[in-house]
């Protein structure tokens, strides 16, 4: 069976057409001969790499070794061709039974392949310190230093050749597995709204309309669905925990994060002082603004179904989607019009898929796919601004993704730590340029009311989630979790870091089943956190007219992951490290509230 190339553009009158994407720049379909062509080829030079090279790493010269490196990386790339075409279609529709056998199929294939290259990186990890010293003076093997460095800091939890065969063979079967699973029910899913049935992305959609009874209706169906789903995502939820708890036994990863700060090129302890500078800040942040919104609202405490409701006096409009892309490049090309050049190429080609379909993932992501190709962005678009600000967020990971493409297949991929910072520096020049250009008093104050939400929601609420983690993985080597117990977990984080000013009420317990993000990459979620905070103190520095900073700023994104976060920060004189940096980030949420304090005393 073929899948079309492209998805037919969509719309409605207050939307106007929505873009599609069309991913026959990977492979025109899902039986194309092409795409068979490079399965087979990419498994036939698999084994003849491993056939050449398995064994000689430690007695190759640096030059040979460097040429092993650029094989291995142009194997990658194609292997990843593939394997991002799969999840562009599976994203695109994962209720369809043909798509999700056409995606795992792929998945096991390009496991078997892969495991004629696992051999690479382990033999090179037993390579001795002095031997690759030397080696790393030619210069064919010096450019891919920071790709051998990052792989190598995975030595002291590397097992033996013959069980790191076995996990990576029993990945589809085992993890990846349990993450369709999430994946398809949640796609699955539908909640009853006023006859209708409606996606996730529809549901949670209403929880920001301006009419109350539409948001507690939504919520009700919500957690309605949720509630009578708890079981099958609390039996997905510990079955991942206690996989990742082995395997962090095995591999002797001291805490469940341990592993996520060191693919993300992260100190431990700068998460723990990013954790609890934000925790901290709980009293100054939420619970004061959630206080203020409060007030507004005329009520002592809002209902959860609340907290992202807009404001009164907002008149709630919806946003078509040329004004949306006007909005964004406008703002991109104010600040660099090298920026906004490479944005366009996103609108002006058909990489970006916009309209809410059933079957569709929902959320938003960028897909960086291979450099050889170009990312693709997902979004479900419905007109409101935070979902303009979606778009802002998006286009800045894929423009990222365009700047670093030149850094290979092995070191174009930034930490995800830093990854963040072209999304958000994105959404905040967006920000920025629509406050800029807003002068009634009224809309100034919807725009920082909406702004300080989502600093909210990318910082607190993040935060809250990584706190939520930390505790459902303690908790979880001492048995597995009922339903009510992993509700408890959530529900106590959640009063935390939202505050007295919201009543999270019954429902609400098993609100954490649909965060993707625990499931598919454990521990991300500080990521947010951490690149809100490093933008916030990234635009003050642009702020105060730094000579040069849209170069560096550029040089920053098109290093890839060449560089850490202490090398990237150095030329705009910051540093994560010192901790007086993250109060200095918050302090800009902080500052918003205390403009939307002043604005409603006067």
């Amino acid at each position: 069976m073929s899948t079309a190339a492209s998805i037919p553009a969509v719309g409605n009158n207050s939307l106007g057409p929505l873009p599609s994407w069309d991913l026959s720049d990977l492979y025109p379909g899902m039986d194309a001969p092409e795409l068979e062509r490079d399965f087979v080829r990419a498994h036939e030079d698999a084994k003849a790499f491993r056939a050449k090279y398995e064994g000689r790493l430690a007695s190759m010269s640096g030059a040979e070794l460097g040429q092993a490196v650029a094989e291995y990386e142009k194997l990658q790339d194609l292997m990843g061709r593939i394997g991002s075409y799969a999840s562009l279609v599976y994203a695109a529709d994962m209720s369809s039974p043909e798509v999700g056998k056409f995606q795992q199929g792929t998945s096991e294939r390009l496991n078997e392949t892969s495991l004629e290259l696992i051999f690479f990186t382990l033999e090179l990890n037993k390579v001795e310190d002095e031997v690759l010293a030397e080696q790393l003076k030619a210069p064919e093997l010096a450019h891919y230093a920071p790709w051998i460095r990052e792989a190598r800091a995975y030595r002291p939890h590397q097992l033996s050749d013959e069980v790191e065969r076995l996990l990576h063979e029993k990945y589809v079967a085992g993890r990846a597995a349990w993450t369709r699973l999430f994946d398809e029910t949640m796609a699955a899913l539908r909640f009853p709204y006023e006859g209708r049935e409606l996606t996730s992305a529809e549901a949670l959609h209403l929880m920001s309309d301006r009419d109350p009874a539409v948001r507690a209706k939504a919520a009700a169906s919500l957690s309605d669905v949720f509630a009578k789903n708890v079981r099958l995502f609390a039996l997905i939820t510990n079955t991942l925990v206690k996989d990742k708890e082995i395997d962090d036994r095995w591999r002797k990863y001291p805490q469940p994060a341990s592993y996520r700060h060191l693919s993300n090129s992260v100190e431990p302890e700068v998460v723990d002082a990013l954790s609890a500078a934000v925790q901290a800040a709980f009293p100054q942040l939420s619970h004061r603004y959630y206080a203020l919104k409060a007030k507004w609202f005329g009520v002592e405490k809002l209902n959860f179904w609340d907290r992202n409701a807009p404001l009164p006096e907002d008149s709630d409009r919806t946003i078509p989607w040329a004004e949306a892309t006007r909005t964004v490049l406008d703002a991109y090309h104010a600040f660099s019009p090298e920026l906004a050049q490479v944005g366009k190429k996103f609108f002006d080609n058909a990489w970006i898929d916009a309209p809410v379909r059933p079957g569709k993932a929902p959320g938003a992501f960028a897909h960086p796919t291979v450099p050889s190709a170009h990312p693709y962005l997902l979004v479900n678009y419905q007109g409101k601004t935070r979902d303009v600000m979606t778009l802002a967020h998006e286009l800045g990971h894929g423009v990222h993704q365009v700047l670093a493409a030149d850094q290979g297949t092995l070191m174009a991929d930034t930490p995800l730590t830093l990854a963040e910072t072209a999304s958000v520096f994105g959404e905040m020049l967006t920000f920025q340029a629509l406050l800029k250009a807003e002068t009634d008093p009224g809309r100034r104050r919807i725009l920082l009311a909406s702004k300080v939400e989502d600093m909210i929601n990318t910082v607190v609420r993040q935060i809250a989630f990584y706190e939520f983690e930390r505790r459902v993985h303690d908790a979880r080597r001492k048995g597995e979790l009922t339903p009510d117990q992993l509700g408890q977990i959530w529900y106590a984080i959640q009063s935390e870091s939202l505050g007295p000013a919201i009543d999270l009420g019954p429902g609400y317990e098993n609100w954490w089943v649909y965060i993707p993000h625990f499931v598919h990459t454990p521990f991300y979620v500080y990521a947010y956190a951490f690149g809100d905070c490093l933008v916030n103190s990234l635009y003050s520095v642009y702020e105060q007219a730094e000579p040069g900073f849209q170069q560096k700023y550029l040089d920053m994104l098109k290093a890839g992951g060449t560089l850490r976060h202490k090398e990237l920060l150095a030329p705009f004189r910051l540093d994560a490290t010192d901790p007086a940096f993250w109060a200095r980030g918050l302090s800009v949420v902080s500052g918003l509230i205390d403009q939307l304090e002043a604005l409603s005393a006067s």
